[in-house]
């Protein structure tokens, strides 16, 4: 199948998902989708086990296979949903919960990363590297489920900022140690061995200057943006910009999804107060808001179809299962140390804490990172437990997390 083929389906079949979710479920859209989604592509394989004729799920299983899940998330559709999530964010609100938000990202990640790794290789037994693979690949938020879910519920702006700027950034520094986990665990033939330094300075390099890129590509396109009042050019700059930052990244080899954050976060804010009118200013926005919804119903509805390409048994369920907690209890120690961290410097909102553990929601770019490791005897259990956390975090969570905030801080009431 094309890429052409490909996008017509995915566009037709999230129409028709997302009017039987409109007019019966009733879920927030991407959720929604996804349920959908995941419960037609069940019904196709236990319809296919018990009926004779074609192996039609073999076929669809073949089907999804040719589709590059890794490159469609990380290099088709990230650098622009990270750069649409950024561009709403207030700089302002993200200096002033600057610390929790570093912390989360950075300590939390990392501290989470140790906890799933080594809570992962005492259950299964598998190596302690992949393991901690494992852990890297599920501790970051996705900022595309979050922010999602953001956009349904009302909370404090203080927490909003901090669920919002956790998920954008720990996205970009969980990948870098996905980066440094997989070089330990799966080195290349001739590659000379990682030692301390060599991780050090590869964080450094994909951190630092991902964020070094963006300020650069960004303040580029601020400049050419302040040259002209019309809004159909304003618009191209800033997808060329997302676009032209996330690929430069790549070609650099520095951290893509930083850039494109740090780039975002300018021309959001400086971008849209010193350098545009209020028509283009409202243009872009509208435009940036059409492509978030439309490739969030791309991206939740081949999380559904990916189903297809899990082989497991009794056991790997059972792993699965057990995993779930597991990360949760990651969450809350990476977001309990913060939080302990900055007790005596920065009030935090009461009840907050409950409402970030659970509105930790794991999502497309998990999958993608567990697909693109090399092809061994764990990936099928890595794979099973890394789809199950994502289902349950997006469905249970992402359907749960008003009754959280209800229960821990008040009445939130559904956003237009």
């Amino acid at each position: 199948m094309g890429a052409l083929e490909l996008a017509a389906l995915l566009m037709t079949l999230a129409a028709v998902f997302g009017l039987l979710n409109h007019h019966v479920l009733k879920f927030p859209s991407t959720i929604g989708l996804l349920v959908i989604s995941l419960t037609a592509s069940l019904l196709v394989i236990g319809l296919d086990s018990v009926l004779p004729g074609p192996d039609v799920t073999g076929a669809i299983r073949a089907a999804v296979s040719e589709i590059d899940f890794y490159q469609t998330v990380m290099e088709g559709m990230l650098g622009f949903l990270l750069f649409a999530g950024a561009l709403h964010v207030n700089l302002n609100d993200l200096h002033g919960q600057r610390w929790p938000i570093a912390l989360m990202a950075t300590i939390g990640v990392t501290l989470s990363t140790v906890i799933i790794g080594l809570g992962f290789w005492w259950l299964t037994g598998v190596p302690l590297l992949v393991a901690l693979v494992f852990g890297a690949l599920i501790s970051p938020t996705d900022p595309v489920a979050v922010l999602g879910i953001l956009k349904t519920v009302s909370v404090p702006k203080s927490l909003e900022t901090k669920i919002a700027g956790e998920s954008l950034f720990n996205d970009g520094v969980g990948v870098v140690v996905f980066l440094v986990m997989v070089a330990l665990a799966f080195p290349k033939a001739g590659a000379p061995p990682m030692d301390a330094m060599a991780v050090v300075e590869l964080l450094l390099v994909e951190a630092v200057g991902g964020a070094v890129l963006g300020l650069a590509t960004g303040w580029i396109a601020f400049r050419m943006i302040r040259l002209v009042d019309e809004y159909n050019l304003e618009v191209i700059i800033t997808l060329a910009l997302a676009m032209g930052a996330y690929a430069l990244a790549g070609a650099l080899h520095v951290s893509g999804p930083i850039a494109v954050v740090v780039a975002g976060l300018l021309i959001g804010n400086h971008g849209v107060r010193l350098g545009m009118s209020a028509r283009s200013a409202e243009h872009v926005r509208t435009f940036w808001h059409l492509i978030d919804e439309i490739l969030n119903a791309a991206l939740f509805l081949l999380i559904g179809v990916e189903v297809f390409a899990l082989t497991f048994g009794a056991r790997e369920a059972l792993i699965a299962l057990v995993t779930i907690p597991l990360v949760l209890v990651a969450r809350a120690a990476a977001v309990g140390l913060p939080i302990g961290l900055l007790r005596w410097a920065q009030p935090f909102t009461p009840g907050g804490a409950p409402v970030l553990i659970w509105g930790g929601l794991r999502g497309g770019i998990s999958v993608a990172l567990v697909l693109s490791l090399p092809d061994g005897p764990d990936k099928p259990l890595l794979l099973a437990a890394t789809y199950a956390v994502v289902i349950f975090s997006i469905v249970v969570q992402g359907l749960t997390v008003r009754r959280v905030i209800q229960r821990f801080i008040g009445p939130c009431a559904r956003r237009p």
